[in-house]
């Protein structure tokens, strides 16, 4: 009888999904009325207003005013939910705030699509690319398509101006601050996502490229994939001890967590971490320490590059190893209200089988949040570990340090370098961050929906900031040692920062 009813509960949670992606994808078709468009900005400015600790950071209240005033001016017609999606979020970005943005808006795929796509190569993903102004260029051929050489722009898609494209999607995107950094990576990583957004997914597109000078026209289809590529990736998938603990990407075949030492005699370290996904990362960073300790190395190279944040966690638990004395990573993360943590929408997204383990569990997740927030000073703080004296590791590593970072190393990688700088701990090299020297708005997120559009607008509600003397530049965390690696370089697989950092230990080795 138990086997029944949960057979039952399946069937209707799949006939729920089925229905949920038919009425969301109906929802994108219909237009809707100027005045509903207002009420959505209207009602987006106040959950702003409502949940955001730091609202005005980078703008005056007078200026974002008149700039949520002036949008609903230039609406006086009906918009499916995408283009006025495309009308709002160049405003929200004006906010300044990397984590704040709307969700665009796009058609979902049922399980039977997404099966499908499974079953093919992805079309655009098999090239990494490189933003330059208005341009667009292929910088690496995974499976050397039609031999499209590293260095081709894409002039066109399908007969339309990638720069076009670009001048509308980069209004859609802003960093912490006035920081000019962060553009130009975050662009060429979501460009075709926001392209697919648009066109859906298809599965053949024209382009007209130029190499040297010598223009090119390449039709690329969306190719199935071969009993070897689907047997790969069932391989990639199985989890063994070594992919938990550096954290493997199956979806391009590399780990989050690198260590090596770059010398024979290990004097010289390496850590790559490409983001802070707090997976396994406790027993990475042990094992990566006590193997750095026992070599007796002198040198460590830690590269954040391209590393757009995540755990609060992870960062706390590798300054441990990088400090040998007490520190507090952060400040007291400030929110707007003591009500702030139960604004997070603890059943979104949850289908009847989750909604009702949820229900059961909400007593606890209340009781928890409620008494997380505390007053001081007439301002309400939000208790988080991370604010709090840690102790260093036992294996702490008390040589040399260098951390390399760009404008693709954003929140968490940037609250941590950030301290490091302040703490005097290591030598940066490279270029400003994306994210701010002074901290971000991030945490955790309200999810509020906008009553007639329907777009997603996720509100973080933490001030959180590094426990350091604040610069007040509203800018990224500056390098040390500026070096900005060309998109040449990036071809010929060249890496100036990392040549400058070992020709820098050489120097002094040469010294001693």
């Amino acid at each position: 009888m138990r086997l029944k009813n949960y057979l039952i509960l399946l069937l209707i949670i799949s006939l729920t999904s089925c229905l949920s992606v038919r009425k969301h994808n109906e929802q994108q078709k219909v237009c809707i009325s100027p005045e509903k468009q207002k009420e959505d900005v209207d009602f987006a400015y106040s959950k702003l207003q409502e949940t955001h600790p730091q609202l005005y950071w980078y703008i005056s209240k007078e200026n974002l005013d008149h700039k949520f005033d002036s949008l609903k001016q230039t609406i006086n017609e009906p918009l499916t939910p995408l283009q006025f999606y495309f009308k709002l979020q160049p405003v929200i970005a004006e906010i300044r705030e990397g984590h704040l943005s709307l969700r665009i808006p796009s058609k979902r795929i049922t399980k039977k699509e997404i099966k499908t796509l499974e079953g093919k190569k992805g079309m655009f993903s098999r090239f990494e690319y490189y933003v330059k102004d208005d341009r667009l260029f292929i910088i690496e051929n995974k499976d050397s398509i039609q031999n499209i050489k590293p260095g081709t722009e894409i002039l066109t898609i399908d007969q339309i101006p990638v720069s076009d494209y670009i001048k509308r999607y980069r209004k859609l995107i802003s960093s912490d601050g006035f920081n000019t950094t962060f553009q130009p990576y975050y662009l060429k990583d979501v460009f075709f996502n926001y392209y697919v957004a648009e066109k859906g997914y298809e599965d053949r597109a024209t382009l007209e490229t130029v190499y040297n000078g010598e223009k090119k026209t390449y039709k690329l289809t969306r190719e199935s994939k071969s009993e070897t590529d689907l047997k790969q990736d069932k391989e990639n998938k199985k989890r063994t001890q070594e992919k938990k603990v550096n954290d493997y990407i199956a979806f391009n075949n590399s780990y989050n967590r690198n260590f090596k030492f770059l010398d024979k005699d290990s004097t010289i370290a390496y850590i790559k971490v490409k983001s802070f996904s707090s997976d396994y990362s406790s027993r990475f960073y042990k094992e990566t320490f006590k193997k750095i300790k026992n070599a007796k190395s002198s040198y460590l190279i830690i590269d954040v590059r391209n590393n757009y944040g995540g755990s609060l966690e992870e960062i706390n638990n590798l300054y441990s190893y990088l400090s040998p004395e007490p520190y507090t990573l952060i400040k007291p993360s400030q929110v707007i209200s003591k009500t702030s943590p139960l604004k997070t929408n603890y059943f979104r997204k949850s289908n009847p089988f989750q909604f009702i383990l949820k229900t059961l569990a909400y007593p606890a997740f209340f009781f928890a949040q409620t008494f997380s927030t505390y007053k001081k000073d007439g301002k309400f703080y939000y208790k988080s570990r991370s604010d709090k004296q840690s102790k260093p590791k036992e294996n702490v590593f008390k040589g040399k340090v260098f951390v390399l970072i760009n404008g693709g190393s954003f929140s968490a990688s940037s609250i941590i370098t950030s301290k490091l700088k302040n703490d005097k701990r290591v030598v940066l090299v490279g270029e400003e961050t994306g994210g701010a020297n002074d901290g971000t708005v991030a945490g955790f997120y309200s999810y509020q929906t906008l009553q007639n559009s329907k777009i997603d607008l996720p509100i973080g509600v933490l001030l959180v900031q590094p426990n350091i003397i604040f610069t007040n530049t509203k800018k990224g965390v500056i390098p040390d040692v500026s070096i900005t690696e060309t998109m040449q370089d990036i071809i010929d697989k060249k890496d100036p920062e990392m040549e400058w950092i070992m020709k820098e230990i050489e120097k002094e080795k040469s010294t001693k």
